[in-house]
């Protein structure tokens, strides 16, 4: 296998142009263990970590921008994310344990397209945008259109995830993560959502629902969220979301959990966030 090590953003574009058929190599977490057993194969490896410009964290008027090699620990300490991202710093605290948290990445969590990704929900409901990068060009996608499938998703082979673009949680929004896995750490979700209602006055203005190890990618429940707008939060709105979660969402049967105790927990933790905040 060949390895080659990109100094910059431009080296690296120009080798994954001669070189489509190489994997991107960033921490390695999940990348090293793929190959390593054998569920991988490549023909080379690009290795961009240590790139500088792919691992800044910088705010823009309105949002957040975040490298794709920025580390879980980097999004962790960094103030912009803990003053307007904090549901994305709960996630990143919840990937495996500090050694993996160090070296893993927040576009290493994007690529990887597990459906039990941590940061996947959460950046859905913040409205996060990607920019994929190439030689040639830049482009923005919503990461709602990111995916396409189970472990497939929109990347070309000349390109390069280059950064998150996450728009600031505004002083009226409310926002949690909730992760339920068989341990209290290092282990892989069960269930985890991520959830953002924003309020006018007493009345719910907008409202995001994403959850994540349900299905084959991270999904938004549209059947809540149109419900909730427009509406007052109180416990008769609680059960009406609840029932109506139940009928939206099919979750997966896989080795770690059943879709009937899935369902069950897609609906505690939602009943959870939403009583918190009456």
């Amino acid at each position: 296998m060949e390895f080659k090590t990109a100094a910059n953003l431009n080296e690296a574009l120009l080798l994954r142009r001669q070189f489509p058929r190489f994997q991107i190599l960033a921490g390695g977490t999940d990348l090293c263990v793929q190959l390593n057993s054998g569920l991988l194969k490549s023909e080379g490896l690009i290795n961009i970590f240590g790139i500088k410009e792919l691992s800044e964290i910088i705010e823009s008027e309105n949002h957040v921008e975040i490298g794709a090699i920025a580390t879980h620990t980097q999004i962790i300490q960094n103030d912009l994310a803990q003053k307007f991202l904090m549901p994305l710093v709960e996630a990143c605290r919840s990937i495996g344990a500090r050694q993996i948290q160090n070296r893993g990445t927040i576009g290493g969590n994007v690529m990887n397209a597990s459906p039990a990704g941590d940061t996947l929900p959460v950046l859905l409901a913040l409205d996060a945008e990607i920019e994929l990068a190439s030689s040639d060009k830049k482009r923005r996608i919503p990461f709602s259109q990111f995916y396409t499938g189970y472990r497939k998703s929109i990347v070309a082979q000349d390109e390069i995830l280059s950064k998150l673009i996450i728009p600031k949680l505004s002083a009226e929004s409310k926002s949690g993560f909730f992760k339920i896995g068989t341990r209290k750490a290092q282990a892989i979700s069960k269930v985890m959502a991520a959830f953002r209602i924003d309020f006018d006055s007493e009345l719910i203005k907008d409202a995001r629902i994403a959850y994540g190890s349900v299905a084959p990618i991270p999904v938004r429940i549209k059947e809540v969220e149109n419900y909730l707008r427009g509406r007052k939060l109180n416990k008769a709105t609680i059960t009406k979301s609840l029932e109506l979660l139940k009928g939206a969402i099919k979750p997966i049967d896989d080795i770690r959990s059943t879709s009937a105790y899935r369902n069950h927990l897609c609906q505690v933790i939602l009943g959870r966030f939403l009583r918190s905040l009456i």
